[in-house]
């Protein structure tokens, strides 16, 4: 950062004109004797996108405050801007939900003091890019919760803010969507992206995130940890920064010494081991890490060198021995190894004029990790209601195990809700002998975590302990089918990682397991996915059979910001990656990269084939399919929740 800086304590004095970049150096923050932030450094430059990313607790929000004059730091130095200059997204989207969108617009133009000719003009250029313009008259309540988060990032940057600070926009929203609102970001980031120029070289926007698939895009991240920084740089230095090296465990015999299981993770059928010295145990490899890796092994070595008190998320312990988790059932999942657990045949649900579910087809067996994915709306939570018998199809049928679903059946399950299902107001011994006596069963055995807060109100506990008393208790019936609803939302690197180990241990056990999540990087981990779009099922199978048929390049150019305005026009689907631009379509590599140069027309660049992912695949599944109904899927003003039910 520049000298020109102020003391965290005082209101930043420097002209925000005058700035290379904004940002904090050494920044602590106290409440009572916690402390949220402590010697934290970060420099956001502008023209591009910096991430701060790290589960909840880490304290991303915190740092956000500060930059927006809502927290004061105790001590540090804050380089900002003065309110007239900033732009802030809430993590609750900073949408009035009993103003319309058209309302919502001209509160928040006036409150800047625009005037009405520059708001009219805003309005219409803003709404169109995000989608919304079709959706002027809805009320914001009437929202789908991506659209709601484009109307609040709209809010956000209505008034060309030079620094724009955004609290986790995409938690909660559906991978599609999250792809629009970081085409809107990205393009506010660049020279001319606020409409303003107010800062030579474009506007800065700070981001916090829980997904690290949008931390890689961004062009710095900075990864924080219970307060204190994890790591922060370009996502490839931060890749670089991991002490030591990764193994990958292969074969099946392949298995470190006990001494070293606290450094083991699963990434779906591999295991991965984190190795401070670089050496190698009997079948294993060096590998190259990836991103969640690196994280991962920087939270590992962390805990080792400050204690398992240090991380935002404590690390997920067995919530019983697995011995004894297998005896409760094992006579029943023997009776049902060779039968479908869940069974949904031809379903078809709606909702009035709007059909939730069609035709849908699915079959989920023991020892199998099935995903649901797909945009809000899609029908994935439909589906589950109707496969445990708390919504009835109006076509089709489903069975759980074997059997229509039934209150007897269902006492067979363990369920994880995404709001986890705790009784807040009750201690967490207390929700634990409610449960034993609702299902018959001993009380679980708890992990040290929380047998030490076991006295402790739940909603006092914080979310990471929630998380993991959530898992105990819904494994303590040992259940034979584990329905889980993004279960790993706003929970850290390590933190996901030791709850998937869980997770995969039920499986190997014999059980089976569903699991809904809007994080992708999550879907290595499912044996199946099941990938559901505007009601339908749309692909199935491995992450690897569902991409089949995309193609991508990457698109590196000096004139990066030209590039990414003209691919933009050209109608292309394109995502901002850093500087540079992945571009997504059907067919061979070979004739998007043809289509891609022709587009750039003179712009001088790179255009290089890469591996398609899920999420573009998912995004080109979605625009097929809106394409086939003869509309625009996501940016349609019709307001549909998770449930498909059109308010």
């Amino acid at each position: 950062m520049p000298a020109s800086t102020s003391p965290a304590s005082q209101a930043p004095t420097a002209t925000p004109v005058e700035r290379e970049s904004f940002g904090v150096a050494g920044l602590t923050v106290l409440f009572g004797r916690t402390a949220a932030l402590d010697d934290v450094t970060l420099d956001a430059r502008p023209g591009q996108v910096t991430a701060v990313v790290g589960g909840d607790g880490a304290g991303k929000s915190t740092l956000l405050r500060v930059l927006a004059h809502r927290v004061r730091a105790d001590s540090g130095e804050l380089s900002t801007v003065e309110r007239e200059r900033l732009g802030y997204q809430p993590a609750t989207s900073g949408v009035w939900p009993t103003l319309t969108v058209e309302e919502n617009v001209e509160f928040v133009g006036r409150s800047y003091g625009m005037s009405a000719a520059r708001i009219r003009e805003r309005s219409a250029e803003l709404l169109e890019r995000a989608g919304l313009d079709a959706a002027r008259r809805r009320l914001g309540h009437d929202l789908s919760g991506g659209m709601r988060q484009k109307l609040g990032f709209v809010l956000a940057i209505l008034h060309e803010p030079t620094l724009v600070l955004l609290d986790e926009p995409s938690t909660g929203v559906d991978p599609v969507s999250r792809v629009e609102l970081w085409r809107l970001i990205s393009a506010t980031a660049g020279p001319a992206g606020a409409g303003g120029g107010v800062v030579s070289g474009g506007t800065t926007v700070i981001m916090a995130t829980t997904y690290l698939d949008e931390a890689q895009r961004a062009a710095s991240v900075i990864a924080l940890d219970a307060g204190r920084m994890l790591a922060s740089g370009t996502p490839d230095e931060i890749v670089a920064s991991v002490p030591g090296a990764i193994a990958r465990l292969e074969g099946p015999d392949a298995a470190p010494p006990a001494a070293l299981a606290a450094r083991v993770w699963r990434r779906g059928t591999e295991c991965h081991l984190w190795s401070p010295a670089g050496e190698t145990v009997p079948g294993s490899r060096i590998a190259a890490p990836d991103f969640e890796d690196a994280l991962i092994a920087l939270s590992l070595s962390r805990v080792e060198r400050v204690g398992t008190g240090a991380q935002s998320s404590p690390p997920v312990e067995p919530v019983a021995p697995p011995a004894e988790l297998h005896q409760r059932s094992s006579d029943r999942l023997g009776e049902r190894s060779q039968d479908p657990t869940a069974c949904a045949r031809r379903i078809v649900k709606r909702f009035g004029h709007a059909t939730a579910v069609d035709d849908v087809s699915l079959e989920v067996r023991p020892g199998e990790v099935v995903g649901l994915i797909g945009a809000n709306g899609a029908g994935k939570t439909t589906l589950l209601r109707i496969l445990l018998g708390l919504e009835r199809a109006d076509e089709g049928d489903a069975t759980l195990f074997g059997e229509p679903p039934s209150n007897a059946s269902r006492r067979r399950l363990g369920y994880v809700p995404q709001g986890l299902g705790l009784y807040t107001t009750l201690s967490v011994r207390e929700n634990v002998a409610f449960l034993s006596r609702v299902y018959g069963v001993p009380k679980p055995v708890l992990p040290d975590a929380l047998r030490e807060v076991s006295r402790d109100t739940v909603s006092d506990i914080g979310l990471g302990r929630q998380r993991q008393l959530a898992f105990a208790l819904a494994l303590s019936h040992g259940p034979e089918l584990l329905v889980l609803d993004e279960p790993t939302s706003g929970v850290d690197p390590l933190g996901r990682a030791r709850l998937w180990d869980v997770i995969h241990a039920q499986a190997d056990a014999g059980r089976a397991v569903i699991v809904t999540t809007h994080y992708l990087q999550e879907a290595e981990q499912c044996t199946r996915l099941a990938l559901l779009a505007q009601g339908r099922l749309v692909g199935s199978g491995t992450v690897s059979d569902l991409v089949r048929g995309a193609a991508a390049v990457l698109v590196t150019s000096e004139d990066w910001q030209r590039a990414f305005e003209v691919l933009d026009r050209s109608g292309l689907p394109i995502m901002l990656s850093g500087r540079s631009i992945r571009v997504a379509g059907r067919g061979s590599a070979e004739t998007l990269q043809t289509r891609v140069t022709e587009a750039l027309g003179g712009i001088r660049a790179d255009v290089v084939p890469v591996p398609a992912t899920l999420e573009e695949t998912m995004v080109l599944l979605d625009r097929d399919h809106s394409d086939a109904a003869g509309h625009h899927g996501r940016h349609s003003a019709a307001k549909t929740d998770d449930d498909g039910k059109e308010s």
